[in-house]
C-alpha cells in the first residue's frame, strides 16, 4: 500500500444535504399614508431587487450557504464524491465512511465501498448517505478512499469535524394519588435556535400501566398554538398513568417502578423532521410503611 504521502489522482469532496430557506429581505416599516415612507421604500427595492420593503422574507429560496447546526434527533444527510482529477484511470475505487462520536465509531452503510469501480479521466461517482443523529457531543466524519493505478496501490483519508447539540430539554415530576394513580408532568423546551413545531408528544407505558394524556378540549388553531415553540419556549404535557394489576399489591410497587418513554417529534421552520425517546422513566412509590388504611364503605 503506497503512503498517503504520494500524488493522488482522486479528490474527494463531501457535501451536506440540507433544506433550503427563504431569503431574507432587508425589511423598514412602511406608512401607506405617508409619500416619503413609500418614496424611501420603493427606493430600497430598486436597490435590493425585493419585491416589497415592509415584508421579512422574499419568495425566493436560498441554498444554504454555511454549515447549519446539527441537533440530536436528526437525519445528517450528505453528498460523497470522488473524481479523477488526472489523466490517468483509476480502478478498484473503494470509499468507506465511518461516524465517529465520543462513545463510538459507526460504520455507515454505503455503495461506495463494494463498487470496485473505474473512474476515467475527469469523470467522478458520488452517493447520498443518510444517518440519525444518536449522540450529543463532537462528531468527527472519516472519509477513506483506496485505489489502484497501473503502478501503485492508493490510499488517502480526510475528517470532517461537526458538533451535536440538544434540541429540546425534559424535565418530568411525579404525583402520587390515593387511588394508586400516578400524573407525570412533562416540561419541554425548545433549546435549539430556531423555531419549532411539536407533532407528536406521547407516553408510552410500560407494561405496568395504561397511559392517557391529560388536556383541556381546544379548537384546530388552538392547538397549533399549543404545538408551536419559540427558542427558549416551554411547554407543559399532563398524563395519568393507571396500573394494569387489578388486585393492586404495595409490595408489587413497592420499589422503583418503570412508569414508561417519552416520545416526540417535531418539525423546524422548514420542515426539517427530529424526532426523540427518552429512556424508561422510573418511579419510586411511596413509603406507606407495613400498614395502610383506606376508608372502603361509610354506614
Amino acid at each position: 500500500m503506497a503512503e498517503a504521502m504520494k500524488e493522488q489522482i482522486l479528490t474527494l469532496k463531501v457535501m451536506r444535504l440540507a433544506r433550503p430557506k427563504f431569503y431574507e429581505n432587508i425589511c423598514m416599516p412602511i406608512d401607506p399614508a405617508d409619500t416619503t415612507s413609500q418614496l424611501i421604500g420603493s427606493a430600497l427595492c430598486r436597490l435590493t431587487g425585493q419585491e416589497a420593503a415592509d415584508m421579512p422574507i422574499g419568495k425566493y429560496l436560498m441554498a444554504p450557504q454555511k454549515f447549519e447546526n446539527i441537533y440530536l434527533g436528526e437525519t445528517f444527510t450528505f453528498y460523497v464524491c470522488v473524481q479523477n482529477i488526472s489523466d490517468k484511470v483509476a480502478t478498484d475505487i473503494c470509499v468507506k465512511t465511518d461516524l465517529q462520536t465520543t462513545s463510538q465509531r459507526n460504520a455507515l452503510p454505503s455503495q461506495l465501498q463494494e463498487a470496485n469501480a473505474v473512474l476515467e479521466p475527469g469523470k467522478c461517482l458520488g452517493e447520498v448517505i443518510t444517518h440519525e443523529i444518536k449522540e450529543i457531543g463532537q462528531h468527527i466524519l472519516v472519509c477513506a478512499v483506496s485505489y489502484k493505478t497501473s503502478k501503485n496501490e492508493m490510499y488517502f483519508r480526510k475528517f470532517f469535524k461537526f458538533p451535536v447539540t440538544k434540541p429540546i430539554d425534559v424535565r418530568t415530576k411525579f404525583y402520587n394519588a390515593e387511588n394508586n394513580d400516578v400524573y407525570l408532568e412533562a416540561q419541554i423546551q425548545n433549546t435549539s435556535e430556531l423555531p419549532m413545531v411539536l407533532e407528536k408528544v406521547i407516553l408510552e407505558p410500560s407494561d405496568f400501566y395504561i397511559s392517557s394524556e391529560i388536556s383541556p378540549p381546544e379548537t384546530e388553531n388552538e392547538s397549533m398554538e399549543q404545538s408551536y415553540l419559540n427558542p427558549s419556549d416551554i411547554r407543559q404535557y399532563l398524563f395519568c398513568l393507571k396500573p394494569k394489576t387489578t388486585d393492586y399489591s404495595l409490595n408489587y410497587f413497592r420499589k422503583g417502578t418503570s412508569i414508561g418513554k417519552l416520545d416526540m417529534v417535531w418539525r423546524t421552520s422548514m420542515g426539517e423532521r427530529g424526532h426523540l425517546q427518552t429512556s424508561a422513566l422510573q418511579r419510586m412509590a411511596p413509603g406507606y410503611g407495613d400498614l395502610r388504611l383506606t376508608i372502603e364503605k361509610i354506614p
